[in-house]
């Protein structure tokens, strides 16, 4: 069975335009080239619902867990979306195709501290053209202190486990938009219901590598 059909048939995979972006967006292409050419088919690794090693202690997430974030997260075309912890450029990419269909416009601000995975990132992300059309912005950085300038986001991903919700995305979120991030052992949705309010929903159980910052 392939990973997409499994996704599906296990519920994490249930919006079109994020089963679109799942099948449209090879994970192959974002992973490093000794793990890419390991096994062949329905059991090569990039067909694994497991998290893999990119380098630099980070991985690309589970699919599984990137589906269900996703699905949280609801992007739509059309609007602009953060992305923290970009790593290989998968979430990017997926984001970048949910926001640029239809031509509406749509684009996703991505960072990454590592510098050398935002380089690999970038080049990833490029195999789609999506930086190149203007779709994707991606910059070695910490998310968490420079994204205000490109504020404000319709919704905010973040992949990585922090210790808390970074109290500057919530003032860099329209009212209405969602923040799904990891904090702890827990994924988190949280939604701006007003300039003062804010929703907060946790779904526990996963394991996440830590989000790094400048001050880690």
């Amino acid at each position: 069975m392939s990973l997409i059909k499994k996704l599906i048939e296990e519920g994490y995979l249930k919006t079109p335009i994020i089963i679109e972006a799942f099948r449209e967006i090879k994970r192959s292409d974002f992973l490093p080239e000794n793990i890419r050419k390991m096994g062949e088919g329905e059991y090569s690794l990039a067909e694994a619902d497991e998290a893999l090693p990119i380098g630099f202690g980070q991985t690309i997430s589970q699919p599984a867990v990137v589906a269900f974030m996703l699905e949280l997260l609801s992007p739509k075309p059309g609007e602009k979306i953060l992305d923290i912890g970009s790593g290989s450029g998968w979430t990017t990419a997926l984001l970048s195709y949910i926001v640029s269909r239809k031509n509406e416009g749509g684009k996703v601000i991505a960072f990454e501290l590592v510098p050398e995975l935002a380089e690999k990132g970038n080049a990833n992300v490029s195999k789609y053209n999506f930086i190149e059309k203007g779709v994707a912005k991606m910059f070695a950085g910490d998310g968490t202190a420079e994204s205000f300038k490109y504020a404000p986001f319709d919704k905010i991903l973040a992949s990585a486990s922090a210790k808390e919700l970074p109290e500057a995305w919530i003032s860099q979120i329209k009212v209405n938009g969602n923040i799904v991030m990891p904090i702890g052992s827990s994924i988190w949705r949280f939604t701006k219901i007003s300039e003062t309010e804010v929703k907060k929903e946790e779904f526990p159980g996963f394991i996440f590598v830590p989000l790094i910052t400048k001050d880690s």
